[in-house]
């Protein structure tokens, strides 16, 4: 789903997506406590050359938003979604879990949207859709490496290095991937992740993702203490974090790419909440660019409830600039890699040349970058 299109909306070059970072900067372990990454505030409406900023530290959020405000955050919790196994040739291949195809049936208001740990057993081989970092055949069955208990069976090359796998296993994938599975740590974290529970937020509750919502990694149990008291208002909706959050983008017009599908859930209850600040003007703070997509995309397409008072469906929103926003006040997001959607949503929300003037004072104030690194309020 593209962008909705406005008059006279820029185009973007891929080049304009690129900036200078040493790689010194690069985030390689999660700040201790969560809290104490610093943050980049940033007041809408400047120039480029007139940038309001300044530089505060992720526990003063509390002090920097309004009562009244509603925070809204992803609470998907990441799978050990990084597994290798090995060709019938020996060949051995990274294998990621993105999703849960055979659940996907359903999705859209009339079934469940995951097979969690703890649910009942599969009645077959389940479906599920992976990256694979290597060339496996269609037919040919791969087995894990270092013990060929669990297999999967190659189906079918979806591209982009994605391939649709079943399990035929009598044991859930999720259960599977918690016993034998790795943290999917970004390729730039070389340093060994010694709690993988650092690679969660603090409120993940309903596993689907292959990466983290980076901006929730900020939170504690401490700082929403601390904002409840100040008045601001939490709720917390899903979108599993797939392709179409952390694939770098390739079109030389940026707005020529085409995000993959990512699944999201919403409580109706919570929906509400959403549209009852907007009714009552009150901020809207979106916790990540996966927020920013999820709430801009019920916005333009309503999901259809379900029974169980969910609200399901799958979202392909790409946000470039020129975008006119409809929910989301005000943004809070970590510092992205070049060439990706994330940033462009950045561009579209700030302004192209403010976030280029925003990144260049991170870099030269040492903020920490990436998953691990440090993060930016822009309002």
């Amino acid at each position: 789903m593209a962008a909705a299109a406005e008059k006279g909306r820029p185009h973007v070059r891929l080049e304009e997506l690129d900036y200078d970072l040493p790689s010194g900067l690069i985030a390689q372990h999660p700040m201790e406590p969560r809290d104490a990454a610093r943050l980049l505030v940033y007041g809408r409406g400047a120039s480029a050359a007139a940038a309001a900023v300044d530089d505060r530290l992720f526990s003063d959020l509390p002090s920097l938003l309004h009562a009244g405000d509603l925070l809204v955050r992803n609470d998907t919790r990441v799978l050990a979604a990084r597994t290798f196994f090995r060709r019938p040739t020996g060949g051995r291949l990274e294998v990621l879990f993105l999703r849960d195809r055979g659940s996907e049936t359903h999705v859209g208001g009339h079934g469940s949207t995951a097979t969690h740990a703890g649910g009942a057993a599969p009645l077959g081989p389940q479906e599920w859709e992976v990256l694979i970092g290597g060339r496996p055949r269609l037919g040919e069955t791969l087995a894990l490496d270092g013990e060929g208990t669990w297999q999967l069976d190659v189906l079918h090359d979806l591209g982009d290095g994605r391939w649709l796998v079943a399990s035929p296993s009598p044991q859930p994938v999720v259960e599977l991937l918690e016993r034998h599975g790795h943290a999917p740590l970004p390729p730039y974290i070389r340093a060994p992740l010694e709690d993988p529970e650092r690679y969660q937020t603090v409120f993940a509750r309903r596993p689907g993702s292959a990466a983290a919502p980076t901006a929730g990694l900020h939170f504690t149990r401490r700082l929403d203490d601390a904002l409840t008291a100040a008045g601001v208002e939490i709720v917390e909706l899903t979108l599993h974090v797939g392709l179409g959050t952390f694939k770098p983008l390739v079109a030389d017009v940026v707005e020529d790419a085409r995000l993959h599908e990512e699944l999201f859930e919403l409580p109706s209850a919570a929906w509400q909440r959403v549209q009852r600040a907007k009714a009552d003007g009150r901020r809207v703070v979106a916790v990540g660019t996966t927020m920013v997509r999820l709430l801009e995309h019920a916005a333009a397409v309503p999901p259809e409830p379900t029974a169980d008072g969910l609200l399901r469906g799958r979202t392909s929103l790409f946000i470039t600039p020129g975008y006119r926003f409809r929910v989301v006040d005000a943004l809070v997001t970590n510092f992205h890699l070049p060439r990706t959607s994330l940033l462009a949503l950045v561009m579209a929300f700030c302004g192209v040349e403010q976030t280029r003037a925003l990144y260049r004072h991170a870099v030269a104030a040492g903020y920490r970058f990436y998953s691990f690194g440090d993060a930016m309020l822009a309002s």
